[in-house]
Order: structure tokens, then C-alpha cells, then sequence
């Protein structure tokens, strides 16, 4: 095992895919000889060469479109959008080509393409580098859409997407990208795409979240054990396909379900996770489905204590997970 955090291991991971198959690229803004805005490709040009990590011009639209016409050539893009709240240019290419050539192909026509991109708030990046954008792209069939929190699924799900032959979202918390570290194996491995990884195991009380909130939820957990209360933590790690049996599972086990997530909280991809536990779990359920999420606001906050007044944290965490506990 080596230690590394969580940049540190999807660098690797891209590293390693290039090494292995010749048809994987890498493009997007300053890639190449700066090593990206948070230096995820740092060393990469040198190694492999300006043929496959080629910086693009600054137009998110056309780093897809590029990204597509080389996956249906068979080539293996990855197309790093440098924030994700810059992706929104490039929608119609993601939701309206991307994620249906297999379907209106009928089988025939696949898109293996990786687009990376760091998001969430936590770095006092203001409205224009901190939006999170996974409810958006979950909600479109054809996309598959996976946010980890550790370094060891951010390795292996991101060498999983890179194999996976259809178009795959890979959100980073940026937030965590040199805030969490964690052991990596040396020798080859991937994490499959769709199952969660229960983080902790609890009796009381389900929380489910994904990316720096996962991060955090095991910070509360670890809190509110020192009180007696047990705390499961499920990290989704994939929105797209979610696991319901995972979801279920803990439900039937606690009874009680907290779900977090840093977007809005109106129409947050939380709100899904709580449609499911509301669904399927109602008659093991001991009380209400709660969600802690970001305030209905247009943007996170420059100022860092607005910043924190919008974001939760493991305290937030921690008081809702006693405050559901005791209902």
C-alpha cells in the first residue's frame, strides 16, 4: 500500500491507463505543460507526449465534441473540464449526443469517452468554481455518473470508467483533493461502477452521501459514536446506476435515514435517494426521511463565513444525525 491523497491517486490512475491501452488520451485547458489548474495531469506530457495530452482551446463544447468523434473512431478520451460549473456549454453534446449514439443506434454505435471534473465548494471559489452538477447529468439515461471520496476508489473507479464502454461523468471534490488521504494499492485493481461502499457500519441511524460529504459523514459518525449512537455510513460513490440493494439493505437494518449532499436542497440528487428509502423502506422505517443539504441560493458564497453558513460540514452532519436519532 502506498499513501497518497485523493489527486495523487486519480493522476496515477490516468497514468497507468495510458501506459496500458495506446487508444487512451488525455484533453482539456492546460493539461499539458501546466499539469491542469489543480495539477491532476502534472508530468503526463512528458511522459507520453503532446499526441495524447493535448491542451485544448478554452471551449468546453468542443472538448466533448472532440471527446465523441475519437470514441466512436475507437479511441479512449478523457476530457477534463477544468470546473464543472463550466460544463453547462457543452450540455447538448453530453445529454443529446453522448449519452443516446447506443441507443438510437440500436447497439450498433458505443462512446467510450471519461469526462472528468472537479466539483462542489469548500475553496472560497465563489458562484463561477463551486456549483455541484450531478443532478443534472443523473437524470439523463445513457450517462453513467460517479463521485468518490477516497483514494482508493478514485484509482479504480476512474480506471473503471476509462474501460467502461459508454460515456462516463467522473466528478472530483476538489475540496478533498489534497485534504483526503488514504491507502493505494501498488498492483493493478479497479472498482467496479454501481456498487455503494459501506464506510462505517451502524445500527442506528443510515447516512448516505457521496464525495466530500461521504468524506464527512465518517468524521460525524466517528463524533456521535463517543455519545452511543451508531451511525451507518453509505458512500454512494455511483449515482448512475445507484445501488438500491445498498440503500435498502441499510434502511431494513436501521430504521432511520439521513441523507446528504452539498448541492441545493430543492430537486438535489439527494432528493432521489430519499424518493427510493420513501418508496421501498417506508414499513422499516422509525421515522422521516431527512435531507441536509446546501440553502436554495444561486451560488456558494466568496466569503468563507458565508461559505460555511452554505455548506454542511461534520458538525452539521453530527447535530442531524442526533436530532433523527432522538425523533
Amino acid at each position: 500500500m502506498a499513501q497518497m491523497t485523493l489527486i495523487q491517486a486519480i493522476t496515477q490512475a490516468m497514468d497507468e491507463e495510458l501506459a496500458r491501452d495506446p487508444r487512451v488520451f488525455i484533453t482539456g485547458e492546460d493539461v499539458g505543460k501546466r499539469g491542469g489548474v489543480f495539477r491532476a495531469t502534472m508530468g503526463l506530457i512528458e511522459k507520453y507526449g503532446p499526441e495524447r495530452v493535448v491542451d485544448s482551446p478554452l471551449a468546453e463544447l468542443s472538448i466533448v465534441a472532440i471527446g465523441i468523434g475519437a470514441a466512436l473512431a475507437d479511441l479512449r478520451p478523457i476530457c477534463e473540464i477544468q470546473f464543472a460549473d463550466f460544463i453547462h456549454p457543452a450540455f447538448n453534446q453530453i445529454a443529446n449526443e453522448a449519452a443516446r449514439f447506443y441507443y438510437r443506434s440500436n447497439g450498433q454505435w458505443r462512446v467510450p469517452m471519461v469526462i472528468r471534473s472537479p466539483y462542489g465548494g469548500g475553496i472560497s471559489g465563489a458562484l463561477y468554481h463551486s456549483q455541484s452538477v450531478e443532478a443534472f447529468f443523473a437524470h439523463v439515461p445513457g450517462l453513467k455518473v460517479v463521485i468518490p471520496s477516497t483514494p482508493y476508489d478514485a484509482k479504480g473507479l476512474l480506471k473503471s470508467a476509462v474501460r467502461d464502454p459508454n460515456p462516463v461523468l467522473f466528478f472530483e471534490p476538489k475540496k478533498g483533493y489534497r485534504a483526503i488521504k488514504g491507502d493505494v494499492p501498488e498492483e493493478e485493481y479497479i472498482v467496479p461502477i454501481g456498487p455503494a461502499r459501506i464506510a462505517r457500519e451502524g445500527e442506528d441511524i443510515s447516512v448516505f452521501a457521496y464525495g466530500m460529504m461521504a468524506y464527512y459523514a465518517e468524521i460525524a459518525a466517528e463524533q456521535v459514536a463517543q455519545e452511543g449512537i451508531s451511525a451507518e455510513v453509505v458512500d454512494l460513490r455511483t449515482l448512475a446506476p445507484v445501488d438500491r440493494d445498498a440503500i435498502r439493505n441499510s434502511v431494513m437494518k436501521t430504521g432511520k435515514a439521513l441523507v446528504v449532499y452539498e448541492d441545493n436542497l430543492t430537486l438535489g440528487y439527494g432528493a432521489e435517494i430519499a424518493a427510493i428509502i420513501a418508496d421501498e423502506c417506508f414499513e422499516y422505517m422509525d421515522g422521516p426521511v431527512k435531507r441536509l443539504a446546501g440553502p436554495d441560493v444561486p451560488g456558494v458564497p466568496f466569503s468563507h463565513p458565508m461559505q460555511d453558513f452554505f455548506m454542511p460540514n461534520p458538525n452539521k452532519i453530527a447535530d442531524a444525525i442526533r436530532d433523527l436519532v432522538a425523533y
